[in-house]
């Protein structure tokens, strides 16, 4: 049996709210995979049939693991596409083919230019037909589909609009293929590759619904928390058009493959105790006990049997013993993660302490993934680092210049200018920057605007005490790759960051697992100091090591993960903020801050003000704002 074969919804009792069926992978690299090996059984099948396999493909993030396993089994396995008709779901408008931000360059790199498909069977809507000749262009993309006996598997990602294809929020169930505008959350979610959102086409040519809902087999991907809202909504709620991926529901062979945070907010998932009996794990109690405060609004320690019991968790109780006791405990285990001595406080008990009393001066690594994570998300607890005595280095993984705007460089290249510093190179960096459209920086460009990130970093370390000598720019070369989506790990960024680590000898790490960056870096930055800390367990040193996670601009932990939380003062909120302000190429004008218009320091510092108040409806001490860690044990 196909291990995402279709299942009936409702036919186990815990997907009852589910109206889609869909499986759940520890990661995304798995689930593409087997996602892979469904899509060449069709080929083979129809190969020994005689037929054509019709495949419909998406572009994007979502679907890049997919075609590079299927570019290993034609390469490895023999798999031939020669018998493969594809149709793309859409493409840009306007747009050139030979552009790097057009589908069809996208499908060029990822498959088409590895496999031996025939290229007359490739069909993917073309960006440059004339505006007068858009609706014939489309009814003929449709006949084509027809021609080909219809799509036999549909490839989907999703939105986080829930659009899928380009059919936006509004969508008709009965849409066919079309010109359409783009939602401003979509074309925000695609300015990272356009190198800014004034770049971003605002219409598209798209399937439509119709189109997409005649398909035999539709398989949907979807990785990472930031898909976790629209898959929720998409998954259990009603039919709309606001959510035009909700049609899927009526759709009678079509699975939602997901990763476990995809899939984090489905009610079998975040509260499973509404659908099933669960194990009453501490992290499970933990979390309904936080989940029943929140719902009711009340403190943990105002929690009777009467609140457990209407909602669903009188099994608690019974397993448990009485509210009281139990909300003694949880309540007990939450304010055991708050310290002030993020490093330890020395010469104390601390037997509920998150961190180790000894030794009292620890050698501490701050991992930040670009030169201004630190401050942004744990620049409070970094400051009590630091005035508590600690060795704190602080080593920033990859340059970062790709986030520094052609104003800001400018900016520094006529500073050279009017202090009679200027030079050929100056000269060449400003007819570069004045060029339009130019589709990559140059490395003299990069170098320019990575100094500038450089600078601001060291200053806002000096503002908070760290030696110059415990800043360390490891520059990992994944970061250099020429497009977001080609960046994969080897194994001199392995190296380089156990070098780190090694030289160090740290008692602590602070890493970044904030995953919901718009391009990735900080999920690959992780999964490099993973690799690394495969060598380091080996070392006499790593069983005195903790490692603890930190959020920033993008996401929080919720509660019940959290394994220490730090809190700031006043005074403290306001060193963190100017902290942030030193990296002024960030401030004002962001490139790279999602569909959220405010500035880092601004997010930053309301997600921690926003944790110091829902600790306080927990019932727990009030403080002005609060930063916390997980641990991650290696």
């Amino acid at each position: 049996m196909n291990p995402i074969a279709y299942r009936k919804p409702g036919q186990f009792e815990e997907t009852k709210y589910e109206k889609i069926h869909n499986v759940v992978f520890d990661s995304d690299a798995d689930a593409s995979v087997v996602v892979a090996r469904e899509i060449a059984d069709l080929i083979r099948r129809k190969q020994e049939e005689g037929k054509p396999a019709v495949l419909g493909l998406a572009t994007g993030s979502s679907p890049i693991k997919v075609y590079d396993e299927l570019v290993r089994m034609h390469r490895e396995e023999g798999l031939s596409f020669k018998n493969v008709i594809t149709f793309n779901l859409d493409e840009y408008y306007p747009m050139e083919p030979d552009n790097p931000n057009s589908y069809h360059y996208f499908m060029d790199q990822y498959l088409f230019n590895h496999i031996d498909i025939p290229r007359e069977n490739i069909h993917i809507p073309d960006g440059t037909v004339p505006p007068e000749k858009i609706t014939e262009y489309c009814m003929e993309y449709e006949k084509k589909i027809e021609e080909a006996g219809g799509i036999d598997f549909q490839l989907l990602g999703i939105g986080r609009s829930g659009h899928i294809g380009f059919n936006e929020p509004g969508s008709h169930i009965n849409s066919r293929t079309r010109l359409i505008t783009l939602a401003h959350i979509t074309r925000v979610d695609a300015a990272p590759a356009f190198h800014g959102l004034e770049n971003v086409p605002r219409k598209a040519i798209t399937m439509g619904i119709s189109t997409i809902l005649k398909a035999r087999r539709i398989v949907l991907l979807a990785w990472s928390k930031k898909k976790a809202p629209i898959i929720k909504r998409t998954v259990e709620g009603e039919i709309s058009s606001d959510v035009p991926a909700t049609y899927l529901q009526t759709h009678p062979n079509t699975t939602f493959v997901l990763d476990r945070e995809a899939a984090s907010k489905l009610t079998r998932i975040d509260t499973p105790w509404i659908v099933k009996d669960v194990e009453w794990t501490p992290h499970m109690t933990k979390k309904a006990v936080v989940w029943l405060s929140e719902k009711t609004g009340l403190p943990i320690l105002k929690l009777t049997d009467k609140e457990y019991n209407q909602n669903y968790l009188s099994d608690l109780i019974a397993t448990k013993g009485s509210a009281y006791d139990l909300n003694i405990d949880v309540f007990n285990r939450i304010q055991h993660t708050i310290t002030g001595w993020p490093g330890g406080k020395p010469h104390a008990d601390d037997t509920y302490r998150p961190e180790r009393a000894e030794p009292a001066r620890k050698r501490v690594i701050v991992f930040s993934p670009h030169p201004d994570d630190d401050v942004i998300s744990m620049g409070g607890t970094l400051d009590r680092l630091i005035q508590q005595g600690h060795d704190v280095h602080v080593a920033y993984q990859v340059a970062g210049y790709s986030a520094v705007s052609d104003e800001e460089a400018l900016k520094f290249l006529e500073v050279q200018m009017l202090t009679g510093h200027s030079s050929p190179l100056t000269d060449r960096l400003v007819q570069e920057l004045q060029q339009k459209n130019r589709p990559q920086d140059s490395d003299e460009l990069k170098k320019l605007k990575a100094s500038i990130r450089r600078a601001e970093a060291i200053a806002a370390l000096r503002y908070l005490g760290v030696p110059l000598n415990n800043i360390h720019f490891l520059d990992l070369p994944f970061y250099d790759a020429p497009e977001i989506h080609k960046r994969k790990i080897s194994p001199l960024d392995v190296e380089i960051m156990f070098n780190i680590i090694d030289l160090i000898k740290p008692h602590q790490i602070f890493a970044a697992a904030d995953f919901a960056d718009p391009h990735g870096t900080h999920q690959l930055s992780f999964i490099t100091l993973q690799k690394a800390l495969e060598r380091v367990k080996e070392k006499p040193y790593a069983k005195d090591l903790r490692v603890w996670l930190y959020r920033g601009a993008w996401d929080e932990f919720e509660i019940p993960e959290i394994d220490m939380t730090v809190p700031m003062s006043p005074d403290q909120v306001l060193r963190k903020r100017h902290a942030i302000f030193y990296h002024q190429s960030q401030k004002d004008i962001v490139l790279f801050r999602g569909d959220d218009m405010r500035e880092f320091w601004m997010r930053a510092e309301e997600r921690n003000k926003e944790l110091a108040r829902k600790f306080d409806k927990l019932g727990l001490a009030e403080y002005e704002a609060m930063e916390a860690f997980k641990r991650y044990y290696f």
